[in-house]
C-alpha cells in the first residue's frame, strides 16, 4: 500500500502527463478506490494546485494554470533531471540564466541527501561552440511581449535598431504572427504594415511599445509554414541537405528546445507552451535520432521518411534493451 504523501506525488505526476483524466481511470492507475482519488484531489487544491473537476459521465480532473506557483513535488528522476537542466541552462535570454542558478541553489537546499549525493555527482560544464558570430542576448521581458503579441494576434508597435523608421522616431508596426528561434538567434516573423510585406526581426534589436495594437485577422504566410518561410530568408544557415529535413512538435517551451536545435535548428513557440521543431540533418535515422534527444514527449508532424526512421529509431532502442 503506497503512503499518502507518496500516493499524492503519483497522483500530479499523472495529472501533468495529459489533459483530462477520469476519476474512475486515476483510481485504476493508483489502485486505489475513487472516494480516496477525490479525497487526494483536494489535499492537492489545499496545496495551491487548481484541479479542475467536471461532473457528469464524461467528467473527470484536469489540472489548470493557477494565479501563483504552487509547492514543487518531484520524484527523483525529475529532480535530478532538473539539476542537470539546469547546470546546462543557456538561454541567450537576459535575466534567465542567472536565474537558472539561483534555482540551482534552491532545489539543492531542500533536495534530501540520498538526491543531493546524486545530483552533485552530475556536475556538468556546458562548453559551448566556438562562433564568428556571437550569440546576441536577448532581454527577457521583451521576448514576453512579443510574444504575448503572437499569441492574442496583435499588432505591435516597437523601435527596431538600425531600421530607416526608427530613425525618424517612427515606431515601426507589424502583426505579429510567429515567435521563432534561428541559429542561436530569436526572431518575430510578421506582417510589417508600412511595407505592406512580410519581414522577420531580430528580437534583440526590438524595443517594444506599450500597449499593444489592435487585433487582427490572421494573414496566409507566403510560404507552406513558417519554417519554409525563415529557411527562404536564411537559406545558407544550414549545412545538409534541404531535402533531409523534418518537423516535430515537442511539450517544451522554445525557451529550453533552442539550446539544443543546432544553428541549423527552428524552434517556433506555440500558444500551449509547446514548441514547433524544425531540423535538418546528414540522414533520416540521424535526423530521427535528433528529435528524441530534447527528451520530452513529441509528435513527428513529418514527413513520412522522418516517420519511417523514427519507428525503426524505436524498434533498435527497444531490442537494445530487451
Amino acid at each position: 500500500m503506497s503512503t499518502p504523501s507518496s500516493r499524492l506525488l503519483s497522483l500530479l505526476s499523472l495529472l501533468q502527463t495529459r489533459r483530462d483524466w477520469s476519476g474512475d481511470v486515476l483510481a485504476e492507475r493508483l489502485g486505489v478506490s475513487p472516494r480516496t482519488v477525490r479525497r487526494d484531489v483536494d489535499r492537492l487544491r489545499e496545496l495551491g494546485y487548481p484541479v479542475h473537476a467536471a461532473k457528469g459521465p464524461d467528467g473527470g480532473y484536469r489540472l489548470e494554470p493557477g494565479t501563483h506557483m504552487p509547492p514543487l513535488l518531484l520524484d527523483d528522476e525529475q529532480a535530478v533531471a532538473l539539476v542537470v537542466a539546469l547546470q546546462t541552462a543557456s538561454t541567450g535570454v537576459d535575466g534567465v540564466d542567472e536565474a537558472a542558478v539561483r534555482a540551482l541553489a534552491t532545489l539543492r537546499q531542500v533536495m534530501p541527501a540520498r538526491l543531493r549525493s546524486a545530483a552533485e555527482a552530475l556536475q556538468v560544464t556546458a562548453v559551448t561552440r566556438a562562433s564568428t558570430r556571437p550569440r546576441p542576448s536577448v532581454d527577457a521581458e521583451t521576448l514576453m511581449v512579443v510574444g504575448g503579441a503572437v499569441r492574442a494576434r496583435e499588432v505591435l508597435r516597437f523601435d527596431y535598431a538600425g531600421g530607416t523608421a526608427n530613425a525618424l522616431g517612427i515606431p515601426r508596426r507589424a502583426e505579429a504572427h510567429h515567435l521563432v528561434t534561428w541559429g542561436g538567434r530569436w526572431y518575430l516573423v510578421g506582417y510589417d504594415l508600412e511595407r505592406a510585406d512580410w519581414r522577420t526581426f531580430r528580437v534583440d534589436r526590438m524595443t517594444p511599445k506599450t500597449p499593444s495594437g489592435p487585433r487582427y485577422a490572421p494573414r496566409d504566410l507566403p510560404a507552406a509554414d513558417v519554417a519554409s518561410f525563415v529557411a527562404e530568408r536564411f537559406r545558407s544557415i544550414s549545412p545538409w541537405e534541404t531535402s533531409i529535413r523534418g518537423e516535430a512538435l515537442v511539450e517544451r517551451p522554445a525557451e529550453e528546445i533552442v539550446r539544443w536545435a543546432g544553428r541549423d535548428g527552428l524552434v517556433e513557440a506555440l500558444p500551449d507552451g509547446r514548441s514547433r521543431v524544425v531540423l535538418s540533418s546528414w540522414s533520416w535515422d540521424g535526423l530521427a535520432a535528433q528529435m528524441a534527444m530534447f527528451g520530452a514527449p513529441l509528435q513527428i508532424v513529418g514527413p513520412a521518411e522522418l516517420v519511417d526512421a523514427t519507428r525503426r529509431l524505436a524498434e533498435r532502442v527497444s531490442a537494445a534493451v530487451a
